[in-house]
Parts: structure tokens; sequence; C-alpha cells
């Protein structure tokens, strides 16, 4: 009987030896499977990834390039101007070369070289040097722009006779002439300023133009563009072929790496390429075989144990049970779809379902009783998605996973559902499994999500589109007083046998020139807000006396235009804790913009009042007037920089559109708020809250008497650095009005030169441009610095120039420069500077 148990044991034994032995060789064959499907869809999705990448860093660099196609287009359009009003030519060069430098203050310098052929004359913001016998009519960028008739055109990577340099050209033919606009963009310039999405690890970036030439490259190979261009010479080749198309193609770099290859062709023909390493793509699948390696030879030396380990298996069972019934719980209904019978096993189902079918039937009366709860939108696609054919069509195309989103009626509500239809070769060849699961929470977040991409791209939008009406509005208002000025002065020539007139003349010419002056002064201020620059000066001050000093002069404005003008006051504590200076700005704008839109008889008020708020003073400001008003549909628009309301008034009236924006930014960085209400044709009212530290017991301010001059400018010695002809005779004239000796010089190097032969202490201050031929004004600056002569570390440099945005007094700090003027020069500020400087040397 012992024998009889132990054979039986034995064979037991040997039965389950060799179930596991079964076992073992399945699951190592399955995971060799999983191996390659999880291979092949990892190369799948990198395929797609890498595609995508490519396709979203070539609509970058398709962004960027649209700038200068937007840039080409609004030159052509002024020379197209100035060609259909038979303007002379020298008045179109002089347009041109405004064109340039704007073009180029905004891009930054040698960002890109823009000229014009017109009637064979080359027309460059930079002197051309190099072959005289350049023929420009004959290049490809001029006969190509010829061709495309006013559309912009792009040529190849070549190498330009001029600079002897690597360079694309994209070029615009004029409409009303044969003249045409080029660009001349360096392959340098074309790196990202933001990469649309991150390269994957040791992945490399190629942008080549339509001949496969290299434009530009992102890539972990140290190689220059020579060594690499027989790599990328096969690589785009490879593409065109058709080679690169599958999902597991691919190319060896020339380190002897696989790499994967992903591209998109953009719209002017230049291909975006992204390699990817093989080994950076499946590198966790590797680790995971090497891990189902381990774990399957532990298995091995297991299986022994796990014979005689039998008893357990019900266990497991049990366990794998459970594990299924957690899974189950995650879907409301589960249905075993039999694609060949027609008919339904319900494995799980809703109490709705339940009440009205069996567990087993036909799956046409469980489509039927299903329709009965869908929304009525999705019910006509949810019955030919999920139709006996269309679920038999999915199961012998072996689709593992269909389905999609609906809304389903629980009680008397809808609520997001999902629906699966999944296969799987452990099923039955015949058979799908159906499951509903509730996503409502997940699908009301994604929808929002959805909402809240959309409403940001809309803005987005809106801001483009406001800012190309902004830009068409300044060339208008900043031509109005240029015009003004140009004509007045033309004048003054004509009647400088008549004083009176040329009075009259200058005294517009002025009106016109602070008119051109506020206007940049206002786009200034709106780029330094928007780059966060500017910063608060908190003071004591005297709040009555600052408005009432603001609305003075616009007091007097409005009794010359014959309109009513009322201050009033309500103020407990007059003296607080802020900043006058944008306080000013503030009032300022406010009046300036009642005053334009309003007509003869209107009111304008100003009133300042006070009220307490906890333990915090507040200061309410309210500027009304009953001129024209606003409508409701440009109100929210108001405060956006860049936005005007093209029917705001029955008169065109000068001015940026910038006033308002800058406003509402100064009275959100002051911690307050501001609100507005107008209507058409009765007035608008402009609220702002403000809150102030107000200072108890503060003795009145009275005016103090000028203070006595104790220094004098008289006598010193001035090296003026400046390679405008009118600008050096115009400082030179005023500063030798005040007894300054005057040392001209025409360019930076002209500076420096003139500096070194000079005696140590000579020169008492440099007033230095920075924009001059030869050197540049921070590289004098620098230089001058840099001697060794006991002034040279001392003697005041004062940097006198047009470029007035934080980054250029920035350059100037750094070049060792000790103040900063902005042109037009305001030689009372200049010479409060120069004094100050000089006393601060001598003390």
């Amino acid at each position: 009987m012992s024998v009889n148990r132990r054979r039986k044991r034995r064979r037991v034994f040997q039965r389950n030896i060799t179930l596991y032995s079964v076992v073992l060789v399945f699951l190592a064959a399955l995971g060799v499977l999983s191996f390659f499907i999880l291979r092949t869809e990892l190369l799948k999705n990198t395929q797609d990834l890498g595609e995508s990448l490519a396709r979203s860093y070539s609509s970058e660099e398709r962004n960027n390039l649209t700038v200068y196609e937007t840039l080409l287009d609004f030159g052509t359009e002024i020379i197209d101007t100035q060609t259909a009003q038979g303007r002379p030519k020298s008045e179109t060069k002089e347009m041109i070369h405004t064109f340039f430098q704007q073009m180029q203050a905004s891009l930054g310098d040698r960002t890109v070289d823009p000229y014009v052929l017109m009637d064979g004359e080359i027309v460059a913001a930079n002197p051309w040097e190099g072959d005289a016998t350049y023929d420009a009519q004959s290049t490809n960028w001029y006969r190509n722009a010829l061709a495309a008739d006013g559309e912009p055109v792009f040529t190849n990577l070549y190498t330009d006779a001029v600079y002897n340099r690597p360079v694309i050209t994209i070029s615009q033919k004029c409409s009303e002439s044969d003249t045409v606009m080029a660009f001349d963009i360096f392959p340098e310039n074309f790196q990202f300023q933001s990469n649309p999405l991150p390269l994957p690890e040791n992945a490399s970036f190629y942008l080549c133009d339509r001949k496969g030439a290299l434009i530009y490259s992102q890539t972990i190979l140290d190689m220059e563009g020579d060594e690499l261009k027989p790599f990328m010479d096969e690589l785009v080749a490879s593409i065109e072929n058709g080679e690169q198309d599958s999902y597991n193609s691919y190319m060896n770099d020339p380190l002897g790496n696989k790499r994967g290859v992903y591209y998109s062709y953009m719209p002017n023909g230049w291909i975006s390429i992204i390699t990817v390493p093989y080994a950076t793509i499946l590198r966790q699948l590797n680790s995971m075989a090497a891990a189902f390696s381990v774990i399957l030879v532990f298995s091995l030396a297991t299986v022994v144990i796990l014979a005689w380990r039998d008893w357990r298996l019900g266990e497991k069972m049990d366990r794998t049970s459970e594990t299924v019934r957690v899974l189950g719980n995650s879907y409301y209904a589960l249905y075993r779809v039999n694609v060949t019978t027609g008919t339904y096993d319900m494995i799980k189902g809703s109490d709705y379902i339940r009440s009205r079918i069996p567990p087993v039937g036909d799956y046409q009366v469980l489509l039927e009783v299903m329709t009965e709860v869908i929304e009525p939108e999705a019910y006509k696609e949810y019955v030919e998605s999920f139709s006996l054919q269309s679920i038999r069509g999915l199961v012998s195309q072996r689709v593992r996973d269909f389905g999609g989103d609906f809304r389903r009626l629980f009680g008397d509500t809808y609520r997001w559902v999902n629906v699966r239809v999944l296969f799987d070769e452990s099923l039955s060849p015949e058979e799908a499994v159906l499951c509903f699961r509730e996503v409502d929470e997940e699908k009301q977040r994604r929808l929002q999500e959805q909402k809240l991409l959309e409403d940001a791209l809309e803005a987005s939008r809106r801001s483009e589109k406001n800012k190309h009406a902004f830009f068409s509005n300044m060339s208008h208002d900043m031509r109005t007083p240029l015009n003004a000025i140009i004509g007045l002065s033309e004048l003054v020539q004509q009647n400088l046998d008549d004083p009176e007139k040329i009075s009259g003349y200058m005294g517009k010419i002025n009106l016109s020139s602070r008119q051109l002056l506020g206007l940049i002064n206002d786009i200034l201020d709106m780029s330094r807000m928007e780059q966060g620059k500017v910063a608060l000066d908190y003071q004591q001050f005297d709040l009555r006396e600052c408005v009432e000093e603001c609305a003075s002069t616009f007091r007097i404005q409005a009794e010359a235009e014959q309109k009513e003008f009322q201050l009033r006051f309500a103020l407990e504590d007059e003296v607080v804790l802020g900043d006058p200076f944008r306080i000013s700005q503030i009032v300022n704008n406010l009046l300036s913009n009642a005053l334009k839109f309003t007509g003869k008889n209107d009111r304008i008020s100003v009133e300042v009042s006070q009220f307490a708020h906890q333990n915090v003073a507040k200061y309410k400001l309210v500027v009304a007037d009953t001129g024209i008003g606003m409508s409701k549909e440009f109100l929210p628009q108001l405060f956006e920089p860049y936005a005007r309301e093209t029917r705001f008034g029955v008169k065109r009236v000068a001015g940026t559109g910038l006033g308002m924006p800058i406003v509402k930014n100064l009275v959100t960085q002051m911690s307050g708020q501001i609100n507005v209400e107008s209507e058409p044709g009765k007035g608008t009212t402009f609220t702002i809250i403000l809150p102030f530290t107000a200072v108890k017991d503060a003795a009145k301010k009275t005016k103090r008497e000028p203070a006595v001059q104790t220094f004098s400018l008289d006598g010193i010695t001035v090296l003026l650095a400046e390679d405008n002809a009118a600008n050096m005779e115009i400082a030179t004239e005023i500063l030798s009005m005040s007894g300054m000796k005057i040392i001209q010089a025409w360019n930076g190097l002209e500076a420096v030169e003139l500096f070194k032969e000079s005696r140590p202490f000579a020169i008492d201050v440099i007033l230095m441009d920075m924009q001059m031929p030869q050197m540049d004004g921070c590289e004098a600056a620098k230089n001058i610095r840099v001697l060794t002569r006991p002034d040279a570390k001392t003697v005041p440099i004062i940097a006198v120039t047009a470029n007035a945005f934080a980054e250029d007094i920035a350059a100037t700090t750094a070049a060792g420069m000790d103040a900063h003027v902005s042109k037009p020069i305001d030689f009372t500020v200049l010479q409060q500077t120069m004094e100050k400087l000089i006393s601060r040397r001598g003390s």
C-alpha cells in the first residue's frame, strides 16, 4: 500500500514537474513574443513621437520665418506706396533705410542683412563690401522673386558673394515695380528661442534646405559641417527614396550607432529631421528583457519546489480571482459577446439592464435596450460602431482595443461613460468583451482643459491681431508729426526774412517733436512694463499738490478749448508714501484722453477723496468727462496692449493706444484697482482706488527757493563722440554757450585716440554715442577704461544715445559708463548729470 502510495506520489510529482516545465516553456515563448511585440510598439510609438517632434520643430521654424515674411511684405508695401505716390527715388531710399533701421532695432543687429535691388542699384542697411562686378539681377533670389510675382521665396543655402559666408536669402517683388526686397539670413540665426518639445536623450535635430544642404543642427556629434556632409547626403537621400518611412527603418551615424529617422517637410520645401538612437528607444525594453530572463531562470530553479507545494495552487487561484474582481470593479458593466452566434453573456450589468433583459440572450436585444439610455446625439453613431457586424469586423482584424466616450442617462442625469470592445487571444476567436466605465469627472476635466487651451489660443490670436493693427496705426501716428516737422522746416528755409513766421513755425515744430517723443516714450514704457523692469520709487509727497500740478496744464488747455474743468479734493491726510512720478503719469494719461475725446462745452472733472479701509488709508481718484464715450464691445479690450477701437469717434486722434495699458499696469503694481464706465455719446468715468500709507502730522512742505549754484560748467573740457553731423552741431553749439570747450570725435575709435593723446585729467567728461562706425560707444568706453593712465578709470563717461531700452542701459553700464541720457537730449538733465559726476570725481 505504501509502495502504491509512493508510486502515486511519484506520478503526481512527475506530472507536476511536466506541467510546470510546459508552463515555463510557454512563459519563455510568451516572453519572447511579448519582447518583439513591445519592441514593435516602442518603435511605432517612437516613430509617432519623432514625426510629431519633427513637425513641431518645423512649425517653430516656420513661425520664425513668418516674421521675416511679414517684414518683407511690410517693406515692399512701403516701396509700393512711395512708387504709387510718385515719390522721388531719394525719398524712397530714405524710407527704405528708415525701415531697415527700425527692423534691425526690433530684431537685433546682424540678425539679418536687408537690402533692396531697385533700378539695378543695391540699397542696403549695411554698406556692401566685396566684388564690384556682382550682378544682383542674375542671382537666384532676384529671378525667383520676379517669377513669384509678389510672394516671398526662399533660396537654398549658398555662399554669399559679398560676405563669403553660407547664407539663405528670402526675397519678394514689389507689386508696383520690379523692385525686389531681400533679407540674407545667416544659418547661426536659425537656433530656436524656445524649443517646441524637448528632444529625447542623445537625439539630434537637423534642418536642411530643398537640396538637402544642412542649414542648422543640434546634435551630440562633435563634427563640423564638412565632416557631416557625407552622412547628411546619405540621410536625405534615404528620406527622399522612402527608405525611412517604416517604423523599424534606421541609419548608422558616423560613430556606427543605429538611429531611427523621423522627418517633416516644411511648406517651403525644407526638411526637419529628428534622429533617435536605438539604444535610447529600447533601453527600458532591454532592461525588462534582462529582468525577465533572470525571473525565468529563477522560476526554473523553483519548479521542483512548486511541484510538491501543489496545495497552494488553489490559494493562488483564489488570489487571482480576487484580482480579476478588483479589476472588474472598475467597470459597472461587462458583457461577453459571441459574434458567431450573435449572443451575449452578462458578466456584470447595470441595474437598468438587469431589470430589462436576462443574463444571457440575443445581442440585438441588448443593443436595443442600451440605446434607450444613450444621449440622442450619440445614438446613431453608437448603433453603427457597436453593432454585431462592426464587432465581428473588429475581431476579424484583431483590433485589441476599440471604443469611445458618450453620455448615458443615470436616473434623470446624463453622465459621461467610456465603452471599450476588448479582444485578446486568450478569448475564443469569435468572442470579444464589451466594457462600460463611468468617466464623468475625468471627461469633464479634459473638456475644461480643452476649453482653457482653446481660450488661450483665441487670446493669443487676438493679441497677435492687435499687434498688427498697432504697428499699422503707429506707422501713421509717427509719420504725422514727422511730416509736420519736415514741412515746417522747409517753410522756415523759405521765410528766413520773416522772424514772426519763423517763430510760429518753430513753435509748431517743437510741438510736433514733443508729440513724437510722447509716442516713443509710451512705447518704451510699455516695453519696460511687459519685461517687468518698472520699479516704483516710494517717497513722501503731497498728493494734493501732485494732482494740482498735473491738472494745471490741462486746465489751461481746457479753457483754451472752451471746455469746463473741475478739480475737487476731500482729503484728511494729504501727505502720503508713494511714487509721485507714477501718480503724475496716471493722471496725465487719464486727463490727456479726456481732453482728446471731448468737444466744445463738454465737462471734465477730477475728484480725489480719502476713505479708511481697516488700518490702511485708501484714496479714490475719479476722472470723468462728458465726451464721446466708448462702446460696450470695446471696454473689455481697453486695457489690452496694442488694442484700439476703430470706431472710437468721428475724428482721428493721435496717440499710441498704450496709455490705458500703462495706467492699468501702474495701478496693478501699486496694489490698486481701476474701473471704467462709459457709454457712447454720454462720456467716460475712470475710478481708481489706491492704498497709500498716510503720513500723520506731516508738516506742509513750503516751496523752497532755488539752491544757490555752487558748481559751474564754464571752462570744462568735453570730449564729444557723435557720428551724426546735425547732432554734433547742436550739442557743440549748446554746450559751448555754457562756456564748455568741445573736442569733437566722429567715431568711437577716434574718441579713444583723442583721449590717449590728451594730457591726464585734461578731459573732464566724455559724451559717448552708442552706434558709431569703426567702433561703437560701448567698445570705445571699454578701451578707455583699460588704458594705463591715472584718469582712465575715473573720467566720467555719459552715454548719449537714442537706444533707450533697459537692455541698452545695462550694456552701457557693463561697458563702464557712468550714466545714460536718452535722445532727444534734454540739455538741462544732461548738464545736471555732468555736474553731479564731475563733482563726485573731484571729491
